[in-house]
């Protein structure tokens, strides 16, 4: 595996990605192009990672399977998991790379039940695969190529006879006897009836008599005439046949399934080997030798030498090479969790500024994971974090499930409280250059390395702690004065003749409003409200207008709010002299006044039109009586 000399069947690293894992490929031809470069035609092989969640489910279910009937030793779950990382799906599916992009040779071999699963995880650059992947259709079967080994399919050998003793088993029952080479008959005999087809069935049938066995052939109705498979399929089906070889190889199963389905299966098997018979066969083997022969048969690539671009110090160098500028020092591996490594390299998203070693890196190249299971991978959490990803927040939570969606609807909401540890708001303070607490606020969804910042916070604090940290207070006033100043700010008060509060609608004394709903909405809060000086203040501030009814005023009687759903908001319902003033303003006057509702609003009311005067009529006169002015 160490030599940079490939050949064609050879399974190989590709590298398509400086910071993905390599590609594992099988050389299947190497076909040198008009500018000198050599390309190589090969088979693609997947990895679980490749594949979609369903499809690795699959995986598990037959890789338990696998465990049952081999009767595999126990493993730890450390190294099942790394057994995910040597298991590989073959496909149809080919693809041209080039050759300069291979990083070295592997070894990939069909899972056998004799095999021990351990065995792989102690020998490097070594795969296995049992099912077979189509990256079109989506599935996994099966591979039909399977070396059956094992009891259920080899025979029991039984123990030697010795000398002198008789086998008493009754052989009918073992085996049919088909031919016998010791018989009377002559080798030209043998040869001139072996023109008919079956012939040497026959000769077994009548005792190698030659008379009986021609009058067999030849019966009262006529002559038997036998015709070979070769004689049965057309010309187009043999072309089929040839295309369908081509193809999939001797796979009779896929063969017969997608080019000759109105075939049968044995007759598809006998008519390849009797197509082997004839010239076809020989002439089309000679046209591929011949473009074999022009063909590479192997080539050489020298060891790739060029540094990662995802080093973050190259030795030699000071740190922030290669595009890591910026990056904490005090991180561990991600994988193995050590601090010491003579190379380190980037992993994972840039913001998260996650590494791993030289050892753990070579690990992800070329088996595609890391040593120890992660959080996303379904580890368990032996130890608090002060963070967690939002992927991992998303998998803990009980409403990915349906059931658990229906089982929190059932129960009342009740309220909770995310507190921070003090070595938290310490690191918050301390290390405000990597944190930078007001831009992750005004960005929740970019997740925050707190292992990073934890490092770093215990680096600098014997540094800190020299000098006490200086707390800016900052003086808040008191919610009197709060509430006086914005009393004094409020809208124009509006006189309205007081009386019996008007209802929202018409209904709303036979249905009390703050029904439970199917989603669950808030009811109205009747107590959110404070007074100063004995004058009623809402909760923003504003005082209560006489013409405006809050809910605290309403004569229905409410529902219970349970202490998990406050606070809830205050609202103001305008009566009907409220509407009336707002006719009085123009378009763009509510616009503003709705764009700015700290500002009050100055309304113009005209004055009430004079009242005509009232004619008097006489009572006792009916000529008509002229007003004037």
């Amino acid at each position: 595996l160490v030599s940079n000399n490939y050949a064609i069947s050879n399974y190989v690293y590709f590298e398509n990605s400086s910071s993905n894992p390599y590609l594992i490929r099988r050389i299947e031809e190497l076909n040198k192009t008009a500018n000198g470069n050599v390309e190589a035609k090969v088979v693609c092989l997947f990895r679980r990672r490749d594949i979609s969640g369903n499809l690795n489910t699959l995986a598990d279910s037959n890789a338990r399977d696998f465990e049952e009937e081999s009767k595999q030793p126990a493993i730890s779950e450390q190294q099942k998991h790394q057994l995910k990382h040597r298991e590989l799906f073959l496909s149809r599916q080919f693809e041209s790379l080039p050759a300069t992009h291979i990083r070295g040779k592997c070894n990939v071999t069909l899972l056998n039940e004799t095999d021990v699963l351990t065995g792989y995880l102690e020998r490097e650059d070594c795969f296995f695969y049992s099912l077979v992947f189509d990256p079109v259709q989506k599935t996994l079967l099966a591979d039909q190529g399977e070396i059956r080994v094992g009891s259920k399919y080899q025979a029991e050998i039984p123990d030697k006879l010795a000398e002198g003793e008789s086998d008493n088993r009754v052989q009918e029952k073992l085996e049919t006897k088909v031919w016998d080479p010791d018989n009377q008959l002559k080798d030209s005999q043998i040869d001139q009836f072996l023109v008919v087809f079956h012939a040497m069935d026959t000769l077994q049938k009548n005792g190698y008599d030659l008379a009986k066995a021609m009058s067999t052939l030849v019966p009262q109705g006529g002559p038997v005439l036998c015709r070979d498979e070769m004689e049965e399929w057309s010309a187009s089906e043999a072309m089929l046949f040839e295309e369908a070889l081509e193809k999939y190889g001797k796979d009779f199963n896929d063969i017969r399934q997608d080019f000759l389905p109105w075939k049968s299966l044995a007759s598809v098997v006998q008519f390849y080997y009797m197509w082997k018979t004839t010239d076809r066969y020989i002439q089309q083997k000679r046209l591929k030798a011949a473009e074999a022969d022009s063909k590479l048969k192997q080539v050489y690539i020298p060891t790739y030498t060029k540094p990662n671009p995802n080093q973050i110090m190259a030795p030699g160098n000071k740190p922030g090479m290669n595009g890591a500028a910026g990056f904490q020092k005090g991180l561990c591996c991600e994988s193995c969790h050590t601090a010491q490594s003579p190379q380190w390299y980037a992993w994972g998203p840039p913001n998260m500024q996650c590494r791993l070693c030289a050892s753990c890196w070579v690990y992800w190249k070329k088996y595609g994971g890391l040593k120890t299971p992660t959080q996303l991978e379904g580890a368990t959490r032996t130890a608090p974090r002060g963070h967690m990803t939002r992927q991992e927040v998303q998998g803990m939570s009980p409403f990915t499930s349906s059931a658990g969606r229906a089982k929190l609807l059932a129960k009342n909401r009740q309220t909770f409280i995310l507190q921070t540890t003090k070595l938290t708001r310490i690191a918050r303070r301390v290390c405000q250059d990597i944190l930078q607490s007001r831009r992750a606020a005004r960005r929740p969804y970019a997740s925050i390395n707190a292992n990073a910042v934890k490092a770093e916070c215990m680096i600098r604090l014997p540094k800190a702690s020299k000098s006490a940290v200086k707390n800016r207070p900052i003086p808040r006033p008191s919610l009197v004065n709060i509430v006086k100043e914005l009393a004094v700010q409020a809208p124009l008060k509006l006189k309205a003749p007081r009386g019996a509060p008007t209802p929202i609608n018409r209904n709303q004394a036979s249905q009390p409003r703050s029904a439970p709903a199917l989603l669950g909405k808030r009811p109205f809060d009747s107590g959110s409200s404070v007074s100063v000086a004995g004058h009623p203040f809402s909760t923003n501030g504003r005082p209560f207008m006489s013409g405006m009814r809050t809910t605290s005023q309403s004569v229905i009687k409410r529902q219970r709010v349970s202490q998990g759903d406050a606070p809830n908001p205050v609202v103001f319902v305008a009566t009907k002299d409220t509407r009336a003033l707002r006719k009085h303003l123009t378009q763009a006057e509510m616009r503003r006044a709705a764009r700015k509702p700290n500002i009050p609003v100055r309304v113009k009311i005209p004055p009430p039109p004079r009242p005509l005067p009232v004619p008097i009529l006489p009572s006792s006169t009916s000529e008509p009586i002229v007003l004037e002015d």
